[in-house]
């Protein structure tokens, strides 16, 4: 049998705390060793429980969630899974992303003990998952020197769009591979990251200020047009819609309702091969889950093209795993040379 992940919980709220532990402590996988009621708390602990996984609040008196990880990946990096309220926490979230924080789930602002409970499968799963993340990919996010991506396994063909799928670990990644497209990359990109509510704007305005190319949240309407990357806002599904005179723009939908994820990398993927048959490169980067593979085979029996993340890179290699392994990805590709593979595709 193997051990149980040993998780710390930290939060100011006694009764969040209480209610976190008992959420996690369903789970076999799962031990809490203790809990922390801010960051100094958080910081003596760690060194006293050396916990697998931390769960943190941001919003923290005497030293806050992001004050925490700064120090405590000095000390010693550990996975580190946020757990806040997103409408007080945008910017801090981000800044979490960037000190290490693995993940995220967004905390209920009603604490009634239903409303906490939601989050249940949610948080176990993505601690679980954190618990397997390697300790250099927090300090050390994977970026080696640029070389030659590897063989093609067919010609290129004519590319009109570029769909990306990515999740657990994305917001760094999509750091690392968006800078790197050239202003004048001649096709669009529609990117489905797996985020609560309250960020994906904020996220986006962010790596728009670190790219060359135009990064926007997508709205309803939008032309889908060339050197521009369309964000799908969080709790929508972004797909497109063909005008009779063959522009096509963004359409955003609640529907369908059964889907794991909203947005969802599948129902973009199948909306992407719909409209544009075999002239679309879908890509599949870290992340848990499956959320792509059904969207993918569209892309595939259509005609189209699919890169995956390599598994040497990725922060949590689930997404990828799972199209590659359903035998659709013609490529898999390094985070640092995904933006030299996409642009030769293309």
């Amino acid at each position: 049998m193997t051990s149980q992940i040993r998780v710390l919980v930290v939060d100011d709220s006694a009764f969040v705390r209480k209610v976190v532990k008992e959420m996690l402590s369903r789970s076999p996988q799962i031990e809490v060793v203790g809990t922390a009621r801010d960051g100094l708390d958080a910081l003596e602990k760690v060194e006293e429980l050396n916990p697998d996984v931390v769960t943190l609040d941001l919003i923290m008196p005497n030293l806050d969630g992001v004050g925490f990880l700064l120090e405590q990946m000095v000390r010693r990096p550990l996975p580190v899974v946020v757990a806040s309220i997103a409408s007080e926490t945008g910017q801090m979230l981000l800044q979490a992303l960037d000190a290490g924080a693995v993940d995220f789930v967004q905390k209920p602002t009603a604490l009634a003990t239903d409303k906490v409970f939601e989050i249940s499968d949610d948080l176990t799963r993505k601690v679980i998952a954190a618990a397997g993340v390697p300790v250099q990919k927090l300090i050390q996010p994977f970026e080696s020197e640029e070389t030659q991506p590897l063989p093609l396994k067919k010609g290129p063909v004519g590319i009109d769009a570029v769909v990306l799928g990515i999740s657990t670990g994305g917001p760094h990644a999509l750091k690392i591979l968006i800078p790197r497209i050239p202003a004048d990359f001649p096709v669009p990109v529609a990117v489905v990251l797996h985020m609560p509510i309250g960020y994906t704007e904020l996220f986006a305005r962010q790596l728009d200020q670190l790219s060359l190319v135009t990064v926007k949240e997508a709205e309803e309407g939008d032309l889908f047009s060339p050197g521009t990357v369309f964000v799908a806002p969080a709790g929508r599904h972004l797909t497109f819609i063909k005008s009779p005179s063959g522009d096509i723009s963004a359409h955003l939908s609640a529907r369908p309702f059964d889907t794991l994820h909203r947005p969802s990398v599948d129902v973009l993927f199948h909306s992407a091969a719909e409209v544009f048959k075999n002239r679309v490169l879908a890509v599949v980067m870290t992340g848990m889950g499956s959320d792509g593979t059904e969207g993918a085979r569209s892309i595939h029996e259509s005609g189209g093209r699919i890169f995956t993340e390599s598994e040497e890179s990725c922060v949590v290699y689930g997404m990828p795993r799972s199209v590659s392994e359903a035998g659709l990805s013609e490529r898999h590709v390094p985070l640092n040379q995904m933006a030299y593979a996409i642009m030769e595709a293309v």
